[in-house]
């Protein structure tokens, strides 16, 4: 099984837009979940699922320099610890955005191969807010 989910894509919108999209609360919000998260090492975080049935999510930021952001991601109901990473890189026409979320064969037995396909649609999701979110920033400026 493998260990770590890794995403890569090019975002429409400038460096500072897109970093902004994924270290402010209240933007991180808008595209994951209700969250009181600030990119600022050793800031400890919740992000509060808004179905009744998830149990909230708790970390700790690990790193959180421009352009790279590294934050512990625990699930309170199955305490795993697990890595989320984000690398920003300005290109043409664009951010490349890489996240590498990784520590996923911390689970035990069936439950990693749970947790892998779980986490692993979620940030699928997650990538198609953020497109969102940063298509309408992009047209409310």
């Amino acid at each position: 099984m493998k260990d770590a989910i890794i995403k890569e894509q090019i975002f429409n919108g400038p460096i500072d837009t897109v970093w902004q999209a994924i270290t402010v609360a209240e933007e991180m919000s808008i595209w994951l979940e209700p969250t009181n998260f600030k990119a600022i090492k050793g800031f400890r975080y919740v992000i509060n699922a808004k179905a009744n049935d998830c149990p909230p999510i708790v970390g700790e930021v690990i790193e959180a320099d421009p352009y790279t952001l590294v934050y512990s991601w625990i699930i309170e109901a199955n305490p795993v610890r697990t890595l989320v990473k984000w690398v920003l890189e300005e290109v043409e026409g664009g951010t490349k955005v890489y996240l590498e979320h990784s520590g996923i064969a911390n689970y035990s037995g069936e439950d990693a191969i749970a947790m892998f396909e779980s986490f692993s649609g979620g940030w699928e999701k997650c990538f198609n807010g953020i497109t969102k979110h940063l298509q309408i920033e992009t047209n409310a400026g």
